[in-house]
């Protein structure tokens, strides 16, 4: 029960609490590029998370293998040959899609989301958790894009996925400073869920203490003067 536990946050974690562009600020620079429209932000996602789902397999199964001075030149090896792999799916099934992206889908390889995923997770876990980081990291990558293409798209064309919704459009929001702005709202917005998140944790500070159903104090500070009492008592 408690691995799965365990593999459920490392798969969660990079959806809210630790999104790889909303809260690591990484990636951003195809976040902002591809994101005018929602169908090239899901496009672009899950390009990604095959590509981060892949590597992180691999590099966790060779990360006993691979020499730790050539370790980068290995992962962006690994990644390459992914990134290959997935553009030339695109090119065969979405040309569309593929056309639309452009130069930021074999941009992929030098991502940083997926290069630091390699680096500090994938090279130091076994296979499994390492799937569901990368999984995990991939989704909230791709829901942060499609949120902001989503806005965008909206806003600055009237439409959603192609599908006219509004008569009238604002051309600024598929602009770069329309994604800018979209994106620091989206920022401000995730900062706000994780600090609701980090408050509900210290409301209860007790929580993993194995006397707190017995302990009689309510709050952190109360505890720690009753603990110095008894420290001092006993001395």
């Amino acid at each position: 029960m408690a691995e799965k536990k365990s593999l459920f946050q490392e798969f969660s974690k990079g959806i809210i609490k630790e999104n790889p562009v909303l809260c690591l600020m990484l990636g951003t620079c195809p976040t902002l590029a591809v994101t005018t429209s929602a169908s090239n932000a899901i496009g672009m996602g899950v390009a990604a998370t095959a590509v981060l789902i892949c590597s992180n397999a691999v590099i966790s199964m060779l990360r006993k293998v691979i020499p730790d001075k050539v370790r980068i030149p290995a992962y962006i090896t690994i990644i390459a040959g992914f990134v290959t792999i997935v553009q030339m799916l695109v090119k065969a099934f979405a040309p569309a899609i593929n056309d639309s992206l452009g130069i930021f889908l074999p941009l992929i390889v030098v991502n940083c989301i997926i290069l630091g995923r390699a680096e500090m997770y994938a090279s130091q876990n076994r296979v499994i958790p390492s799937i569901l980081d990368g999984l995990g990291m991939g989704v909230g990558f791709t829901a942060a894009l499609l949120c902001m293409g989503i806005i965008r798209e909206l806003l600055g064309s009237g439409s959603i996925f192609g599908l006219q919704v509004l008569p009238v459009s604002i051309l600024i929001f598929i602009l770069p400073p329309g994604g800018f702005f979209v994106f620091g709202i989206l920022i401000a917005l995730a900062n706000k869920l994780n600090t609701k998140a980090g408050k509900k944790v210290v409301e209860n500070p007790c929580q993993g203490c194995p006397m707190s159903k017995t302990c009689k104090s309510s709050s952190v500070t109360q505890c720690e003067k009753e603990n110095k009492e008894v420290t001092e008592n006993a001395g």
